[in-house]
């Protein structure tokens, strides 16, 4: 193979990678990873190793999928976003065929690893996911409603369910309080995100609540739902699927977050903004890492 061929092969293996958008889709393979975690009691066994391996991979794979699909949707909106215009469908350097073929290979792979070597209950719970960010959330909410993240926001909050259904067969009520706090989570992470790119979202035409509803309100729906948040990340204790170790770690990380929240809503800047959307992804890593730890002690 020549250099020429060698490179063109890389060039096109980083578009399509970069179609499943690799810094989100490791997030929510870590949270599903949690709820793998959660749902065995003590350490887990080699078999159970090996079901958390092919179960991580086939999440992965439509979480992927999904991804892909967003980026043919929203191809002309990220062409004039900072943020997403270097995506190869915004760029015109991958076709809506190319796309779509991809993010169906990759669906079709990841249920069928999940439906026979996982159970048919993951396989289900992660399709309907795909459904609910690829064209709930996408297609339907985004454009219309500011409220799109949040109603959206509970795709985004399945992970653990997934990673708990994997090992548990079933959903308890662990896994959904750990659904619970992602879906609050996510509005403030992301809202964070928003005001310091309002005139992205401005000229895509997106009702986002910065855009909507201006600054100052989008800043007190971030200091109210980091309120509302810390109340959630403690039912972990609450409920008895956690100890100290996870309540101190928690409640640390949400008055930080709460913190942010309170600077952001007394006195706004973009620098302030970045920072705080910056803590969130941390604040999230380090609460479910905290129950990871305390699970073990």
């Amino acid at each position: 193979m020549s250099s020429t061929t060698q490179a063109g092969a890389v060039s096109a293996f980083a578009q399509y990678y970069a179609l499943t958008k690799p810094r989100v889709i490791q997030l929510i393979v870590f949270c599903a990873l949690i709820g793998m975690v959660l749902a065995v009691p003590g350490v887990p066994s080699w078999p159970e190793v090996g079901l958390a391996a092919l179960a991580c991979l086939g999440i992965w794979l439509v979480a992927g999928a999904a991804a892909a699909f967003n980026c043919i949707i929203e191809k002309s909106i990220d062409a004039k976003m900072k943020r997403t215009a270097w995506r190869p469908t915004a760029k015109g350097e991958l076709g809506d065929r190319q796309t779509l073929l991809f993010s169906a290979t990759l669906c079709g792979l990841g249920s069928a690893l999940l439906y026979f070597f996982v159970n048919p209950l993951t396989m289900w719970l992660t399709f309907a996911t795909f459904i609910g960010y690829a064209v709930v959330y996408t297609v339907i909410l985004k454009p219309l409603t500011p409220q799109n993240i949040v109603i959206g926001g509970a795709s985004g909050a399945m992970p653990p369910v997934l990673g708990w259904a994997a090992m548990a067969g079933n959903v308890g009520p662990e896994a959904l309080i750990l659904f619970l706090i992602i879906f609050l989570w996510t509005p403030p992470h992301f809202w964070a995100l928003a005001m310091y790119r309002v005139e992205d979202y401005r000229r895509s035409g997106l009702p986002m609540l910065p855009v909507t509803h201006g600054n100052e309100f989008t800043r007190l729906m971030v200091l109210l739902y980091t309120f509302i948040l810390f109340s959630a990340c403690l039912l972990p204790f609450i409920y008895g699927m956690s100890s100290w170790l996870y309540l101190a770690s928690a409640t640390l990380l949400n008055a930080g977050f709460c913190l942010y929240a309170y600077w952001l809503w007394r006195d706004y800047s973009d620098v302030l903004a970045r920072k705080t959307f910056k803590f969130s992804l941390i604040h999230l890593s380090l609460l479910f890492a905290a129950l990871l730890i305390d699970h073990y002690l």
